[in-house]
This record gives structure tokens, C-alpha cells and sequence, in this order.
């Protein structure tokens, strides 16, 4: 069994953690889907998490990647309700929207959005 990594703190995943970059280049190469649905997924919720994203939105907004596609997503004037996070998801599905022209790349960006707000759900369950 291969040891366990070191723990690192929220501000840590952070810091080395570029989730444009991992969401650009994970939904459509697979050297990058490992980092996407790990760091990125993590460094994802805890920025979202901060700006007090609720998951249900995030799984809202998979539900319309999968309807309209990513381009679609990214272009709405609201993502989520609030306007910072809003405007954050907004340039991070902005940025992955051009690379993601295929029907499994958009799945993949509804499956990472989805897997975002089961981690924040998990932070707050932890924190009660």
C-alpha cells in the first residue's frame, strides 16, 4: 500500500492550485483529468465554499451544461446568484468553453461542477 500523502491546508491546494488551466486543459486531455477532479475539484470548492456557493447551484448549473452545452453556460449573464462567485465560474467556464467541443468534454465539465458541490456539501457537513 502506497503511503498516504501529506495533508495540506485549504490555502496550500490553493496556492498551487490553477483551476482556469485544470478545467482548460482537463475536459479534454487526459493527462490533466487526474489533477481536474482532484486539486481542481478541491481548490474549486474552497474558493466557491468561501464565497458561500451553495452545491445545489452548482448542480443546477451541471443540469444546464448538459442542456445547452459549456459556451451556453458560460455566457449567462447569472451562472449563480451571487455576483462574485458568478463572475468567477463565469471566466473559469469562459476559459474551458473553446476546448470543450465534444459531447464527453461536456459531460466531463457537468461531472467536475457536480463533483465541485458534493465536496462543499461534504466541508459543511464536517463543519457542523
Amino acid at each position: 500500500m502506497p503511503p498516504s500523502p501529506d495533508s495540506r491546508t485549504d490555502d496550500e491546494v490553493l496556492a498551487a492550485t490553477d483551476v482556469a488551466v485544470l478545467l482548460r486543459h482537463g475536459l479534454t486531455q487526459d493527462a490533466f483529468r487526474t489533477a481536474l477532479f482532484g486539486d481542481g475539484a478541491v481548490a474549486a470548492a474552497v474558493t466557491l465554499d468561501r464565497l458561500g456557493v451553495l452545491p445545489r447551484s452548482l448542480v443546477f448549473l451541471a443540469g444546464i451544461v448538459r442542456a445547452g452545452g459549456l459556451g451556453y453556460a458560460a455566457e449567462l449573464p447569472e451562472p449563480l446568484p451571487s455576483p462574485e462567485p458568478a463572475a468567477l465560474l463565469r471566466e473559469w467556464l469562459g476559459g474551458a468553453a473553446p476546448t470543450a467541443g465534444t459531447p464527453q468534454a461536456e459531460e466531463c465539465a457537468a461531472r467536475w461542477l457536480e463533483a465541485v458541490a458534493e465536496i462543499i456539501a461534504l466541508r459543511r457537513a464536517t463543519r457542523r
